[in-house]
């Protein structure tokens, strides 16, 4: 009889271990406590999320958006453009957790730069062409592993939140993908531009010894245009 309290009181245990677990990990952007909260644009008051739309004035638009119809122009020193579907396109997104982006990509090279998202994990839906996409891991005792993968139309690859990542159109024709994203505000930084094309920039010293190169180096990469692609 002991045994089997004991047991489950374990099992208890273990089971409110793995709620508690589960609810810090799908925690990430704020909880809806309603059918929704509809993102309120028009407010000069800044929280951690958005305020909520009276639901009396909720319409549908505000849970549609018709801009992943169209390619985006990937004429640009990268040769991609990303077009995001968040919160800040489709307000319905507020406390749902998930967005999407459609990304182009030009034959022969187009590149979605190394990023990374601070607040959201992604998988990538692959819907023309071949891309060869990867992630490196935080720095450990290994250093730093890449996992890459070459994709086909309908391949699904996923990105670990935070962790640097890149797709590279290794096609003779264009790409295209679709990007789920775990937070209706996911963040992105672009390794490079954040690095070499801050404003202020950083400061000489501290890159020169970062990448142990000199200061030419640094001073020509600073002077590059950084392009945006989203």
């Amino acid at each position: 009889m002991m045994k089997g309290a004991q047991f489950s009181a374990t099992a208890a245990a273990f089971a409110l271990l793995a709620l508690a677990t589960f609810h810090l990990v799908s925690a990430s952007d704020p909880s809806s406590l309603q059918d929704f909260c509809v993102a309120l644009k028009n407010t000069d008051v800044f929280v951690n999320g958005k305020f909520c739309k009276d639901p009396k004035l909720v319409t549908e638009d505000d849970f549609f958006f018709d801009g992943l119809r169209m390619p985006g122009n990937t004429s640009n020193a990268v040769g991609s453009k990303v077009t995001p579907a968040n919160v800040e396109q489709i307000a319905g997104l507020n406390t749902l957790g998930i967005s999407l982006a459609r990304i182009d990509y030009a034959p022969n090279g187009g590149l979605n730069p190394p990023h990374t998202h601070p607040r959201a994990s992604e998988f990538l839906v692959v819907m023309e062409g071949t891309l060869y996409v990867g992630f490196v891991t935080s720095n450990s005792d290994n250093g730093n592993k890449l996992f890459t993968k070459v994709l086909y139309p309908g391949d699904v690859f996923v990105f670990p939140v935070g962790l640097i990542h890149f797709q590279f159109n290794i096609g003779k024709v264009k790409a295209m993908a679709i990007a789920g994203l775990s937070s209706q505000n996911p963040g992105v930084i672009t390794i490079a531009n954040a690095v070499f094309g801050s404003k202020p920039p950083i400061k000489l010293d501290v890159l020169t010894k970062a990448f142990q190169v000199d200061n030419n180096v640094v001073q020509y990469l600073q002077n590059q245009f950084w392009y945006d692609n989203n």
